[in-house]
């Protein structure tokens, strides 16, 4: 029995890791891309659905799609019923992920092996990296079904086994609950599901008994993104309630009926593993196809259950920066750490929702960022007064160094602060007060290039917070797509004066100045990368890397 629990154990934490490599690397590889389809998916609830589905199976968890919807409903580029049936379509993209790795991998495990750890360790562009760390991924999702399959098979006419599944098929609702208890300690219902077809394909389970398995699964898989999203503005809660009543009270009616009526699940397939595969795909489907007339009531009756729209006002907090702390070098330097990170977490908060004042003008949204832009300029002044006093304490080379890292860190975010609070607020200003509107095409370009800038702030805090240095590069890197992206749309801006588009030559002026200022705050928060991007020795860009070699004559 010892042995069963390691073999089994271990298979799926192997299975949980490759399903986690894959969102990483597209994560990692293929955000920016993945944001600017699902926020421009995100305009229609019907296209909603369909690119949460595409997310969905491309980062094989509908939990990261849930996680991206919140932060595009909280900026306000997200509408709640949109949010919604985009939840509900990554739920169907998750099932057809189950679909796809159940089915016979044979030759490919060594195929996907050999293709991925060759792009992972020989491929200089880090997209290409990053898909060979995805192919990885998905020869290791492979390999752990099958060692699960193998850790199984000495239970196989097991009395225990027996007597557990006779209870389970008795009461169905305890089934169910330990379905979701799994998904929901797994923080996948992909990974759980895939364990419950790999018991069923061993024959350790009747398919009646995994079927509640897997509703209880469906359901443990949209408590995720509310516990995740607990701390969220009620915008971002919203969407993940409206899906966890559609889904979790669908799977409830399944099972009431799985319970009561006893259909025949032998329509669904031949193989009891089809069957159950089939089930999970054609319960998500279901719960997709009624939810989307039922998106819209529900998502108005959650909002008026639960707090209004009004901006919530910010809290002042607590200073991190301890006098006490000050003799004490090792701790002043934690302490000026975690204000700086506040500082960041306060920039970030006001750069999501200021693009959306430039389309729907909200004065309390704008008294709402100009009042954190007070607070990061009351926690910056207040940082450099602590490392200047921090400075006269006697320091190592390493604690100097890190001193004025952070010191430097607090500069670029209150310049970013001030970015986001003159600049985007005056041109949101203007656009209101002269009633003009970017183009169609201008805004889609702005709202691309915000979504990025905003990825990457994001970025910018985790990479002060882990001081990964694969993330850091990441972020050097992307500040060069930055700028060649933001050349791409000056060039296309160009184009459209050229064609004569009204809309372009009224807010010429504006669409340039909206660029500028995002690239600077851009710059702001890669700035925090550089520090930790030196030591790996891989600072400069594959571009000016090339130069010097050239230079050098290489």
């Amino acid at each position: 029995m010892l042995a069963f629990i390691l073999n089994l154990a271990g298979a799926i934490a192997l299975l949980l890791w490759a399903v986690k490599l894959i969102r990483h690397g597209v994560e990692r590889g293929f955000t920016n891309q993945l944001r600017s389809g699902l926020r421009r998916a995100g305009k229609s609830p019907i296209s909603a659905a369909f690119g949460g589905a595409i997310a969905a199976f491309c980062l094989q968890s509908s939990t990261a799609v849930a996680l991206l919807a919140t932060s595009f409903a909280a900026s306000g580029a997200l509408a709640a019923t949109a949010g919604v049936t985009l939840l509900l379509g990554a739920d169907v993209g998750s099932a057809l992920v189950v679909q796809a790795l159940v089915l016979p991998a044979g030759m490919l495990i060594p195929v996907f092996l050999l293709a991925g750890v060759t792009l992972y360790l020989r491929a200089g562009e880090r997209r290409y990296k990053e898909a060979g760390r995805i192919l990885i991924g998905l020869a290791l999702i492979f390999v752990s079904l099958g060692m699960i399959r193998t850790a199984t098979l000495p239970l196989a006419g097991s009395e225990l086994v027996e007597m557990i599944v006779s209870y389970l098929s008795r009461d169905m609702i305890s089934a169910f609950l330990i379905g979701g208890l799994m998904a929901f300690a797994m923080h996948s219902s992909v990974a759980a599901i895939l364990t419950f077809v790999a018991f069923v394909a061993e024959g350790m389970l009747p398919v009646p008994v995994a079927a509640a398995l897997v509703l209880g699964a469906n359901t443990g898989g949209t408590l995720i993104p509310l516990f995740l999203t607990s701390g969220a503005p009620a915008a971002s809660r919203n969407i993940v309630i409206g899906n966890t009543v559609l889904r979790g009270g669908g799977a409830l009616l399944t099972l009431f009926a799985l319970v009561q009526f006893s259909p025949d699940l032998s329509l669904l397939g031949s193989s009891a593993t089809r069957q159950l595969i089939n089930l999970h795909l054609a319960f998500n489907v279901a719960v997709a196809l009624v939810g989307l007339p039922l998106a819209a009531p529900l998502t108005n009756a959650i909002q008026r259950l639960r707090t209004s729209n009004t901006p919530v006002q910010p809290v002042a907090q607590a200073s991190a920066l301890d006098p006490a702390a000050l003799a004490h070098p090792e701790r002043a330097l934690a302490c000026a750490a975690r204000e700086v990170l506040r500082m960041g977490e306060t920039a970030h908060q006001m750069l999501v929702p200021a693009m959306d004042l430039m389309r729907t003008w909200k004065r309390e949204n704008a008294t709402t960022i100009r009042t954190l832009e007070d607070e990061v300029d009351r926690m910056h002044f207040e940082t450099k007064l602590y490392i200047a006093k921090l400075q006269q304490q006697p320091l190592t080379a390493d604690q100097g160094r890190r001193a004025m890292d952070l010191a430097g860190f607090a500069n670029n975010l209150e310049e970013a602060g001030d970015q986001i609070s003159t600049a985007l607020l005056e041109i949101a200003e203007k656009l209101n007060e002269k009633a003009l509107k970017f183009s169609d095409s201008g805004w889609h370009d702005l709202s691309d290039f915000h979504d990025r800038v905003v990825t990457n702030a994001q970025l910018a805090l985790n990479v002060m917070i882990t001081h990964d240095q694969g993330a850091a590069l990441q972020l050097v890197e992307e500040k060069d797509h930055i700028r060649e992206a933001e050349q791409d749309m000056q060039a296309r801006h160009l184009d459209r004066l050229r064609s004569g588009n009204t809309a372009s030559i009224e807010t010429s002026n504006l669409h340039q100045e909206t660029l500028r200022a995002l690239k600077t705050i851009n710059t702001c928060f890669s700035m925090t990368a550089y520090p930790i991007a030196e030591e790996s020795g891989a600072l400069l860009s594959s571009r000016l890397a090339q130069r010097s070699k050239a230079a050098a004559g290489v």
